[in-house]
């Protein structure tokens, strides 16, 4: 559904003659930073990619990011450090393939700092923001009726409706769902196997 077909059902639902278009791509905007906050869906995942060519002590978060899922170089994931011990690290100065890093800021610090090689960062991104009427995200493709309904509690609370209660909950049980929905992909079906006890 697009950006246009949102605030249209949103205003249907909504049913008041004073909702301005303005005033529906704000509540439709809040819920969807809404959504992001909590939910965390394959849809969401990306990779990026920072070829090193020289020493780095660091490298930029992306844009879009909300929440790390793994970083590696080359063939090893790295481990998150307490900033503490991070600093300590960083005071020997210690080059080579980096097995450590903390966020600072817009910065994932890296340590050893390697000075080639690959670091590919993989993380739960934003959905694009739809600003044309005929934009649509992989969010609202998927889940109008959560953008939908996270709008109404936003909504709700403009207006001081009594419906909120309604809302919300139809909120929470879309959440739900979707959530679910991906969290029993991920521990299910064909692609899951089971690891053996030992090899031979």
């Amino acid at each position: 559904m697009n950006k246009g077909s949102l605030r249209t059902h949103f205003k249907a639902l909504l049913n008041r003659s004073d909702i301005t278009d303005a005033l529906a791509d704000t509540f439709i905007e809040q819920g969807e930073a809404r959504i992001q906050r909590s939910l965390r869906i394959p849809a969401m995942e990306k990779r990026y990619n920072y070829t090193v060519t020289a020493a780095t002590s660091y490298i930029l978060v992306p844009n879009d990011f909300l929440e790390a899922i793994s970083i590696y170089y080359d063939n090893h994931e790295l481990e998150r450090l307490p900033m503490s011990e991070m600093l300590t690290r960083k005071k020997t100065g210690e080059a080579g393939a980096p097995h450590f890093f903390t966020r600072e800021g817009g910065s994932f610090l890296l340590s050893p700092e390697p000075s080639s090689g690959t670091v590919t960062v993989t993380y739960y991104a934003q959905f694009p923001a739809m600003t044309a009427d005929t934009d649509e995200n992989i969010l609202a493709k998927i889940a109008s009726d959560l953008i939908i309904y996270s709008a109404l509690t936003y909504a709700a609370d403009y207006f001081l409706d009594e419906r909120a209660a309604l809302y919300e909950q139809k909120y929470i049980q879309f959440m739900t769902e979707i959530q679910e929905q991906a969290n029993d992909a991920e521990t299910s079906g064909t692609l899951q196997r089971i690891r053996p006890s030992y090899t031979l």
